[in-house]
């Protein structure tokens, strides 16, 4: 089983990590932004996309190129799950593969504990399964599953 987990940069990427045990027992490989502190990462193969600020001029630019991207990236590698800790530039990845009846499963932000994220708002309505670290996000995603901190 090939499984795809995707996640921004920062501390999106640093959660990811957390799930570092999972790497080991699957054909695994990581698509998150490109940055200092993840470009040297070599336990498994890692592709990169454009950073993706919603706030910035060239948002659609970057959201764009990270379609085709992710377009090309399922094409290649076909992962058969997509495991996302959000956000943005992880959106398309994620809908290319609910395309293709890939499973999809994201993971809440641990910084939120009461609030949905905008990432989080999508990704509930596509997600097999949506997963919330904190029991009060149960209320604003009451299908979710409380999984507890991945830290």
């Amino acid at each position: 089983m090939r499984v795809c987990f995707t996640s921004s940069s920062g501390g999106h990427f640093e959660q990811l990590l957390m799930l570092k045990s999972l790497f080991a027992e699957y054909d695994s490989f990581i698509v998150t932004e490109k940055t200092k502190y993840n470009q040297n990462f070599s336990e498994v193969p890692i592709y990169f996309t454009k950073q993706v600020n919603r706030r910035n001029v060239t948002y659609f630019i970057a959201f764009f190129y990270n379609v085709l991207f992710s377009f090309y990236i399922f094409g290649v590698k076909r992962p058969d799950i997509v495991v996302s800790t959000g956000v943005l530039s992880t959106i398309p990845l994620c809908l290319i593969a609910k395309l293709f009846r890939k499973k999809v499963i994201y993971i809440e932000s641990f910084a939120k504990i009461n609030s949905p994220t905008l990432t989080g708002r999508v990704m509930y309505k596509f997600a097999d399964i949506f997963y919330v670290q904190w029991p009060e996000m149960l209320k604003v995603y009451p299908k979710a599953k409380y999984i507890g901190g991945i830290y």
